[in-house]
């Protein structure tokens, strides 16, 4: 649904939601949006804490 609402990750990247069983081996999946396509990526979790942040919307 967010990004129904505008174009984000245009120039930086985000976690977006990863599945348990990737999570308890400490991965985590984050995504960036470069040339009008959604790209997808894999990593450990801990080497992105530092830089990274998430985005959301509230429906009221």
């Amino acid at each position: 649904d967010l990004q129904k609402l505008g174009n984000f990750d245009t120039k930086t990247s985000s976690w977006v939601q990863t599945p348990a069983a990737i999570r308890e081996h400490g991965g985590a999946i984050f995504c960036d949006r470069r040339y009008n396509h959604v790209f997808m990526y894999h990593n450990g979790a801990e080497s992105y804490y530092a830089a990274r942040a998430f985005r959301g919307s509230l429906k009221v």
